[in-house]
């Protein structure tokens, strides 16, 4: 029976190489993830004066800034460059930790990065003292950003298009000068369990905060772990200056990652198992087990790991709005199922690497499946699997799309996929690890 480790969640790491960079001293990060979306995080909180020392063991020594993320000289308006690559959450986290920073920044990236939309972060730093100018297009970077630190009061942000906007400004706002609070505005909320993510950093690495339910016309205090989601004007985020406390850090193992190996053992001929994957997890991606169980697959957890075996599928009506990042995931295991999967509440994946709606739909339809697109999700209805033809996929250089496109193997099918190198963004051992679960 197949076995794969899951390799170190991408969001947790994220979140530990910006705490530990703003600590007050020296961390020790282990399991910390080797992708270029983290290596870009890094290379941003060097840029910004933070140290990396790699150690024998795989750990990572970090000296931290102590909360003082350093910019260019703002007389000669010489801006210090964080190239954040593709890497969305490189972008919206750190340009809020920047704009927490002192001195001149310029913030840019490649691929889709410059019409990926953020400025709703930029509209919520700029009453903060913050000066922020688009260089391209308006609302999307390349940014260029002169900060003093944030002054602290009151910012209002909405999670509509994604979580990251808070999860920045989480970060930023303990390096305020005065007491922050963040308010949340508009009609819903995306992603939460990333924000749990951040939140759960914080208490970590030893900042204050918290969490404020609205109760008629007061707020009261409330254990953050207890929210399901948030809704917009019911919750608010009290933070107040304080210092990151070094510490020492390990990253648990990554539920997206995993997802992958985890429905290749429900559509395949044979069991597979995942280790290193915490069942607590704040990952909301860990809803994986459940959606795999909802549409009948059969699932064993104990100390060992976690065990799928193949499964008769059944297509189900799933809300993912939770857990976006498995869309890709499920809509393949979807293919697989007797009757007809809705996805839906996942709008916001129109704005990732790829059009995510219309790319997963146009690879599922290759696998023969008969695919309608909808505003927030598709409608995927199976049809029998190529089983034995060469079939090819796109990843519209997209690694979870390559990633899940790999799942089709499962039916027998040779999938020939245009760039499956993409896959280095989260999970560069993917290849390696997929061939001991390859038919």
């Amino acid at each position: 029976m197949p076995t794969v480790a899951a390799p170190p969640s991408k969001s947790v790491s994220h979140r530990a190489v910006i705490a530990a960079s703003l600590a007050a001293g020296t961390s020790r990060v282990a399991g910390l993830l080797d992708s270029q979306d983290i290596t870009r995080t890094r290379d941003c909180m060097a840029a910004m004066g933070a140290a990396f020392h790699p150690q024998s063991d795989g750990s990572v020594i970090v000296s931290g800034t102590a909360g003082h993320p350093q910019g260019g000289d703002v007389e000669h308006d010489e801006p210090q460059i964080l190239d954040v690559g593709e890497s969305g959450t490189t972008c919206r986290l750190l340009t809020a930790v920047a704009a927490a920073g002192q001195g001149v920044f310029e913030i840019r990236g490649e691929g889709r990065m410059h019409d990926r939309p953020i400025g709703e972060l930029v509209y919520a730093l700029l009453p903060l003292g913050v000066e922020i100018l688009y260089l391209e297009k308006s609302g999307c970077p390349p940014l260029h950003m002169a900060t003093k630190g944030l002054s602290g009061g009151v910012a209002s942000i909405s999670l509509e298009d994604s979580s990251q906007y808070l999860s920045g400004l989480l970060l930023a706002a303990p390096l305020a000068a005065a007491p922050l609070t963040i308010e949340i505005t508009g009609k819903k909320t995306v992603s939460w369990p990333y924000v749990a993510i951040t939140l759960s950093t914080l208490a970590d690495f030893g900042v204050p905060f918290a969490v404020e339910v609205r109760h008629g016309d007061a707020w009261a205090e409330t254990d953050w772990r207890t929210l399901a989601d948030v809704i917009p004007g019911q919750v608010r985020f009290a933070m107040r200056p304080a210092l990151y406390q070094p510490r020492d850090y390990v990253v648990e193992g990554d539920w997206s990652s995993a997802s992958y190996f985890l429905a290749a053992g429900a559509v395949g001929k044979a069991p597979v198992t995942v280790t290193g994957l915490r069942p607590d997890s704040l990952q909301g991606d860990r809803a994986i087990c459940d959606i795999l169980a909802r549409m009948g697959a059969r699932i064993d957890q104990g100390p060992g790991g976690i065990t799928v075996l193949p499964s008769s599928l059944t297509g189900q009506d799933l809300d993912m709005g939770r857990c976006p990042d498995l869309v890709p995931t499920v809509a393949s295991a979807a293919c697989f199922a007797q009757g007809e999967t809705t996805i839906r509440n996942v709008a916001h994946l129109r704005l990732k690497e790829s059009d995510r709606i219309e790319a997963v739909a146009e690879n599922c339809t290759q696998a023969g499946a008969v695919v309608t697109t909808t505003p927030d999700g598709m409608r995927i209805k199976p049809r029998p699997l190529p089983t034995g033809e060469r079939v090819e996929f796109s990843a519209f250089g997209d690694h979870r799309l390559a990633m899940s496109a790999a799942i089709f193997e499962m039916a027998g099918i040779e999938v020939a996929l245009d760039n499956p190198a993409c896959v280095a963004k989260s999970f560069p051992a993917f290849w390696e690890k997929w061939r001991t679960v390859r038919p």
